[in-house]
C-alpha cells in the first residue's frame, strides 16, 4: 500500500497515480489533497494525526514551497513505515508519532530548523535521482517514483535503491509549547494546574475548529474557560450546547478546540493559525453545578 498526500487539489494527484501503477501494482489510498497550499506546519499536524492510523506501508506526503530549489528528497523510515517526501520538516511530527516519541515534538518556536539524525529516533535518507526533473512537480517526477521504488525494493531494505544513503541531518518541524500568561515558564509549570494559559492556534479544520497546541488535559475537571475575553463552556460534546453557540473542547488529536456547534469557530473567535490564545480558568463552581448550564448558550 502506498498513501498520497498533498496540496495539489485536482488534476495533479492523478498524474502521481498514474507513474505509481507503471511501476508497481500497489493499492494507492489518498490521504488528503486539499491540504493548505504550501503550509509545511499544517501538514506535520494533519499527517501526524492521521498516518499512525495506518498499518506499516510506504506514505507519500508532496507539501513542497520549495520545489525546483537545493532541497533535499527524503525517505525516513520508522516503526516499519516508510515517508517519503520533501526535506521541508512536513514529515518530521508523523515520523515522532510513528516512533511513540509524539511528546518530543512539542518544543519551542514551532518553526523549522536543521536536526542531526542520530538523535532523531527514526532513520533518514536522502535521495538524489539521477534523471533530470521539473523545477516545479517533483510529487510526479521525483517522489512517486520513489514512493513505488520504495514498496517495490522493501521498506527494510531502502539503502539498496540507487541514489539513496544515510542522511547527516534533516529540517525539522516542532510544535511551539503554550506558556503561562503573565511572567516566565519555571520548570515546575505545567498546563494541566495553570489557571492561566497562553496558546497557539496550530491548524484551523474544515468544520473552522480552531484547534489550538493546549492539552486537552489542561481541561480536566473544569466546565468553563475564558478564552480571549469571551466566557465559553468547556464540553464534551457539541450537543452540550445550543446551536450557534461558542464552546470549548477536547478534540479527537487531543488538543483543546475553539469550536461552534453548527458554525465556524475561527470567525466566531476571530481566530486563524498562529494566533495566540488566552485560556482563563476561572475557580471551580462551590457545589451548585449551575455553572455549566449558565454558559450552555456561549
Amino acid at each position: 500500500m502506498i498513501t498520497l498526500s498533498s496540496d495539489f487539489g485536482s488534476p495533479y494527484p492523478a498524474a502521481m497515480k498514474g507513474v505509481i501503477f507503471r511501476r508497481t501494482d500497489a493499492r494507492i489510498v489518498d490521504v488528503a489533497h486539499d491540504l493548505p497550499r504550501q503550509d509545511v506546519r499544517a501538514a506535520g499536524f494533519w499527517l501526524r494525526f492521521v498516518l499512525p492510523e495506518f498499518p506499516p506501508v510506504v506514505h507519500c506526503a508532496v507539501i513542497d514551497p520549495g520545489v525546483g530549489t537545493e532541497r533535499d528528497a527524503i525517505v525516513i523510515r520508522v516503526g516499519g513505515h516508510a515517508l517519503v517526501g520533501p526535506d521541508n520538516g512536513s514529515l518530521v511530527p508523523p515520523a515522532r508519532a510513528l516512533a511513540d516519541e509524539d511528546s518530543a515534538d512539542r518544543g519551542s518556536g514551532g518553526a523549522s530548523s536543521e536536526a542531526d539524525c542520530r538523535d532523531a529516533g527514526f532513520e533518514v535518507f536522502v535521495y538524489r535521482p539521477e534523471s533530470p526533473a521539473s523545477s516545479t512537480f517533483h510529487g510526479r517526477d521525483v517522489f512517486a517514483p520513489l514512493a513505488a521504488e520504495v514498496h517495490e525494493t522493501g521498506i527494510s531494505t531502502i539503502e539498496e535503491i540507487d541514489g539513496v544513503e544515510p542522511a547527516e541531518s534533516f529540517v525539522d518541524l516542532r510544535f511551539p509549547e503554550p506558556e503561562p500568561i503573565d511572567g516566565p515558564k519555571t520548570a515546575d509549570w505545567t498546563a494541566e494546574t495553570a489557571d492561566g494559559i497562553a496558546g497557539e492556534v496550530l491548524v484551523v479544520d474544515g468544520f473552522g475548529n480552531a484547534i489550538t497546541n493546549v492539552p486537552g488535559t489542561a481541561a480536566e475537571g473544569r466546565d468553563r474557560a475564558v478564552v480571549n475575553g469571551m466566557s465559553v463552556p468547556i464540553v464534551d460534546t457539541f450537543a452540550d450546547v445550543d446551536p450557534g453557540s461558542c464552546l470549548l473542547t477536547v478534540g479527537s488529536h487531543g488538543y483543546l478546540e475553539c469550536d461552534v456547534r453548527e458554525g465556524r469557530g475561527d470567525e466566531a473567535f476571530d481566530l486563524g493559525p498562529g494566533d495566540r490564545v488566552e485560556i482563563v480558568f476561572p475557580p471551580t463552581d462551590d457545589g451548585s453545578g449551575d455553572g455549566l448550564e449558565e454558559l450552555r448558550n456561549g
